[in-house]
């Protein structure tokens, strides 16, 4: 009965054993068959690590392509030049609009949703050609001051190199669709030197659902790559973390409030997205040309007006708020610039990612408000590192609106657990504020911007699961034992209008007994058999009430009722559930 009652144990070896193809089953023992699958479960798992190395390698590259953009655009100087801040995004706008209509043009956007369209869409299908031009459209914006990020592009980046592996090694559609977030996984770890957040986020985000072995691909895929980046640039972390603690419980207050004003924060960068990117992408074709030009010299302007913080990735910038380098004023100016500097770059088409923008935004409005409560409560203890480190999760967790990504983000980054209550306290204020002030989360709106029809993770882990006992029915009539003879149950059967008794087996065993079977067995002479004599060998699949509704509809084809039995005692019958109790029970939920 175990191998009944446990329904997914082997789902992931059928589904294997149907991927392969029919002609090599030719011969093959069940044995032989199940030795294959797991063997080919292995190749995957190793095929997973070389992913992780060539995305490593892929972003190492990709890195030094952004700090050589930004040495030959910029300059390598401590001071900018107003010309080459003018001049350089700007130009590289231009250049960066010309490819991405002409030959690269699904480069464009962050590289999150393409990645998830190629899982869901495509069957894990990204073209070679994306990563060539996300790798060069990206690294020249982030270099010459665009204000967008290199984790998002790196994500795409390792996708790509995954996906065209898998078309090379000639996998399965159900494989090469597990690619994609595997090769996912890999960029973000290796460009942001976490892989707990990276393998956290694809799963989070782009899977939703994880199994023992997607979860084995996906952390040695990450692993594999983060070993490979740090063995060219070293292991240390992007920031230089100061001493972060929590000293009175009280201060959860203040972090409370730094969790509301980033959920607003948040609501106003997704806001400012939402409603200016349909608006540049239905300008005149010939708008197209100039529009990222037109937001880097914008952005040059900024920058040339005393913040050149807000200018690439900027984490450099993050490091010297975290250990106090600005005033909170200043700190306040430089999140709100961020956001119109990124707002800009990101409508405008400019390929690069928004995780960079987010922490900064985040790190800057956490430091600004810690310093602002230091101003009015000057008996207030303030560290400007713990702030600006809760402000990256809370943004994380606003604007990009991963709640578990963020905990683990700032975790991973600060290597202090000390700091995890005042992110959970920020975070959940953030989150839930974003959620009710905007239900679509960033990533499901610019996929609907595209056209696409992509499943919001948020979405399904917020929805409704309908469960067995909201469709369970009372037994139709006494419930039989083994021993009993069936002419009891032909007398329960006169006494009832019930189609279908249910029989309690030894062990943890049941079966149905419907009227037309024992009208049957009577006329055979089986009046004074046992039950379990009879039907020992019709044991019926029983459920739970707390399991998923659909999972009945794995055994209502075959029995007309399935058993729901307590899980504290199988033997004791909690109700029956029918196919037609599970269809009305889904139709009122729609009504």
């Amino acid at each position: 009965m175990d191998s009944l009652n446990a329904p997914n144990a082997s789902s992931n070896v059928v589904q294997d054993i149907a991927a392969i193809k029919p002609a090599s089953l030719a011969g093959l023992t069940p044995g032989s068959i199940l030795h294959s699958v797991f063997r080919e479960e292995r190749f995957f798992l190793v095929l997973s690590v070389f992913i992780g190395v060539f995305s490593g390698l892929a972003v190492v590259c990709f890195r030094f392509a952004i700090d050589w953009s930004r040495i030959y655009l910029l300059g390598s100087g401590a001071e900018l030049s107003t010309v080459r801040l003018l001049l350089a995004p700007s130009l590289a706008g231009l250049a960066i609009a010309i490819l991405t209509i002409h030959v690269f043009p699904t480069a464009r956007g962050s590289g999150v949703n393409q990645t998830k369209a190629a899982l869901y869409i495509f069957d894990g299908y990204i073209p070679f050609k994306t990563a060539i031009g996300k790798f060069i459209a990206a690294s020249v914006a982030i270099g010459a001051g665009h204000s967008l990020g290199p984790e998002d592009p790196s994500l795409q980046i390792g996708a790509t190199l995954a996906s065209a592996i898998g078309r090379r090694m000639k996998l399965s559609r159900d494989r090469m669709r597990l690619l994609a977030p595997i090769g996912a996984a890999a960029g973000l770890a290796a460009a942001f030197n976490a892989p707990i957040s990276a393998v956290l986020f694809v799963i989070e985000e782009v899977i939703g659902r994880w199994t023992a072995g997607i979860l084995g691909s996906v952390v040695l895929s990450a692993v594999s790559s983060v070993v490979v980046m740090r063995s060219f640039l070293g292991s240390e972390s992007l920031f230089r973390i100061p001493p972060v603690e929590l000293r009175r419980p009280s201060e959860l207050i203040a972090y409370a409030i730094l969790g509301i004003i980033g959920g607003f924060a948040s609501i106003a960068f997704s806001s400012g997205i939402s409603a200016l990117r349909p608006r540049c992408r239905n300008m005149p074709q010939w708008t197209q040309y100039f529009q990222p030009a037109v937001a880097g010299l914008l952005i040059g302007v900024i920058a040339m007006l005393g913040a050149p913080q807000v200018m690439g990735a900027g984490y450099e910038y993050m490091d010297e708020a975290m250990h106090g380098q600005f005033t909170w004023q200043f700190l306040a100016i430089l999140a709100a610039l961020k956001i119109i500097a990124t707002l800009l770059s990101f409508v405008s088409g400019t390929p690069g990612g928004m995780f960079a923008p987010t922490l900064f935004i985040g790190a800057m409005l956490g430091a600004a408000v810690g310093g602002a409560e230091h101003a009015l409560l000057p008996h207030f203890q303030y560290t400007a590192g713990t702030y600006a480190l809760v402000g990256m999760g809370v943004l994380f967790a606003g604007f990009l609106r991963a709640p578990m990504t963020s905990v683990f983000m700032v975790l991973e980054v600060s290597g202090n657990y000390t700091i995890i209550v005042p992110v959970i306290v920020a975070n959940t204020f953030a989150y839930v504020i974003s959620r009710a002030l905007q239900p679509t989360p960033i990533f499901d709106m610019l996929s609907r911007q595209d056209g696409l029809d992509l499943p919001s993770m948020e979405e399904l882990r917020e929805e409704d699961v309908l469960h067995v006992e909201d469709a369970l029915q009372p037994p139709p009539g006494p419930v039989l034992e083994a021993d009993d003879p069936l002419d009891r149950a032909i007398l329960a059967f006169e006494g009832s209008m019930a189609s279908c008794l249910m029989v309690r087996l030894p062990g943890a065993a049941w079966a149905c007994l419907t009227r037309e079977r024992a009208q049957m067995l009577a006329q055979e002479g089986m009046g004074s058999h046992a039950l379990g004599t009879l039907l020992g060998e019709e044991q019926v699949p029983y459920v739970h009430p707390d399991q998923p509704l659909d999972t009945v509809l794995r055994y209502v084809n075959r029995w007309p009722v399935v058993p729901v039995v307590n899980r504290a005692n199988v033997r004791k019958l909690e109700g029956v559930i029918s196919e037609r109790d599970v269809l009305d029970r889904y139709r009122d939920l729609g009504a």
